[in-house]
């Protein structure tokens, strides 16, 4: 088969989801003519979440993949090369930069913006990825309101799993933290907090094992645990479970390239997207792990595309 000549562009964009749309919008309109390679899942996270309330501009409730689909014509409609391809390979040591997709398609690049996201960790139940946004969900910021005065529970025991359980307090009225451990990884000032909250009960040593429901219409209606020191299993009544067991940022292409943190968040500058590479740029979940919101990830692709702007102009 004949290899596809190498597609040269000033601004490479890898990944999608609002942070590559963002860029890929503001890339274009700066008369840039970017490339936006997207793999099989375009939109992220997002397409997963059906009502999304907190995206700025709509006082009607919105659809995720609604919204993403807009984002990705718009930055169509302003000019972007969208390509639906998976990076397998780059090279950032020499410029321009290269990308490589898995089909032998090669890219060039004088500036490349990373925007490939994370995906939350799952239990991998059957049960659990059924009643995913029927019930169980990864996200409390992003679910939380639906469940006002209803039962629910988290799993997990780190920051986030202590940190969702208190927000959680706001609306449900009573949430379950279940951990497998018998203590906590979360710092010792977040767990006094969660300590102190009447509403919040922990059960130690278990792990969820099932979750139970209706099909018709399909919502939780509890779950099945088991606690592991003693094997005994039992069922809880609650309308939501919320996992908050880790997310994994989709960095693996960039090892020994680009600075990570220990779990593999990309790096970048205090008050930038900038990676320790200069001309590359990184915005979205690929490099948040404190907000992860839609309107954050945006942010992000703007001034990623502004700082490859000016990058490219010197």
């Amino acid at each position: 088969m004949s290899q596809n000549p190498t597609k040269h562009t000033k601004v490479l964009i890898i990944g999608s989801g609002p942070a590559g749309y963002t860029a890929a919008v503001y890339a274009a309109r700066a008369m840039l003519n970017p490339i936006l390679v997207y793999g099989s899942e375009p939109g992220g996270q997002l397409t997963t979440t059906t009502d999304v309330e907190n995206y700025p501009g709509f006082s009607q409730v919105i659809q995720g993949p609604w919204l993403m689909d807009q984002m990705k014509e718009q930055a169509k409609a302003v000019g972007t090369e969208m390509i639906e391809d998976h990076i397998g390979s780059v090279n950032l040591k020499s410029t321009p930069f290269e990308a490589v997709g898995d089909n032998g398609q090669r890219y060039t690049a004088d500036s490349i913006i990373i925007s490939t996201g994370a995906q939350a960790r799952w239990l991998n139940l059957k049960s659990e990825q059924e009643f995913r946004g029927f019930g169980v969900s990864a996200c409390a910021t992003c679910d939380g309101f639906f469940f006002k005065d209803k039962e629910v529970a988290v799993v997990g025991g780190g920051n986030a799993a202590v940190e969702e359980a208190m927000f959680l307090t706001k609306f449900a009225s009573k949430v379950k933290l279940i951990h497998r451990r018998d203590s906590l990884r979360a710092e010792k000032m977040l767990q006094k907090k969660l300590m102190e909250n009447k509403k919040i009960e922990i059960i130690w040593d278990s792990v969820v094992e099932d979750v139970l429901g209706d099909q018709e219409p399909k919502n939780v209606k509890g779950i099945k645990i088991k606690n592991l020191k003693t094997e005994k299993t039992e069922e809880l009544k609650l309308d939501g479970l919320f996992i908050a067991i880790g997310h994994d940022p989709a960095t693996s292409l960039f090892k020994d390239q680009l600075k990570m943190d220990n779990e593999g968040y990309l790096i970048t500058k205090p008050d930038s997207t900038e990676t320790n590479i200069p001309g590359v740029y990184a915005a979205g979940d690929v490099k948040d792990k404190t907000f992860r919101q839609a309107v954050t990830a945006a942010g992000m692709g703007c001034m990623a595309a502004l700082e490859a702007e000016k990058f490219l102009s010197h």
